[in-house]
């Protein structure tokens, strides 16, 4: 494995397939107040690119390309985050996407267990540190540690997304997470304009 940390975008020229998984590093869970620090992406092929963000400064038209562009699957691990935090921070609408924590809780009913760690042990056989998950992210230059950890959350997804997807097929539910999948932008975008806990859905 290895991980390649860019200063403010991705490379010109670099292509990661149809399927990326992705995922952010921010300074806390609440887009509003805690900025994004670092996106990380790979294509399955067991490396990862980094992307570091200085403070106030994104401007990565290539990362945002990548994020728009419907012919690019975008898949993350509890996409309502990220894709809100993107779309505040770069100002873009990420799709199309998958999440595994929605396809894992669509069809792993027989546990409330969905992280990523709980999913790659029982999926995968793999074991994943979250040491790092509570660093400092704005740090000026990352540590070997953390880019370890940033690599990791996001080598796995590939794998999981095969497995969860013939587990959903099994039970006859990917059409409705497709449907959840296709939902997510709306979901994050409520989430930053306050709606974040509010079922609006109810009576």
């Amino acid at each position: 494995m290895t991980a390649t940390v860019h200063q403010g975008d991705l490379p010109d020229g670099l292509d990661l397939g149809k399927v990326v998984a992705i995922d952010s590093e921010t300074m806390g869970l609440r887009p509003e107040r805690d900025r994004l620090c670092v996106v990380q992406l790979s294509s399955g092929d067991g490396d990862a690119h980094l992307v570091q963000f200085a403070k106030g400064i994104y401007h990565a038209p290539n990362l945002c390309r990548l994020l728009t562009d419907p012919t690019v699957l975008k898949l993350f691990h509890y996409a309502r985050f990220d894709v809100a935090v993107m779309q505040a921070y770069l100002g873009v609408v990420t799709t199309p996407v998958y999440c595994t924590k929605i396809a894992s809780k669509l069809v792993r009913t027989y546990t409330d267990r969905h992280g990523l760690k709980d999913l790659c042990r029982e999926l995968l056989g793999v074991e994943v540190s979250k040491q790092q998950q509570s660093s400092d992210w704005g740090a000026v230059e990352l540590t070997p540690e953390q880019v370890a950890y940033a690599a990791s959350d996001v080598l796995h997804l590939h794998q999981l997304k095969d497995r969860l997807d013939a587990m959903l097929a099994r039970e006859g539910r990917t059409e409705m997470a497709q449907a959840a999948f296709d939902f997510l932008a709306t979901r994050a975008y409520l989430d930053l304009i306050g709606y974040g806990d509010e079922d609006i859905f109810a009576h």
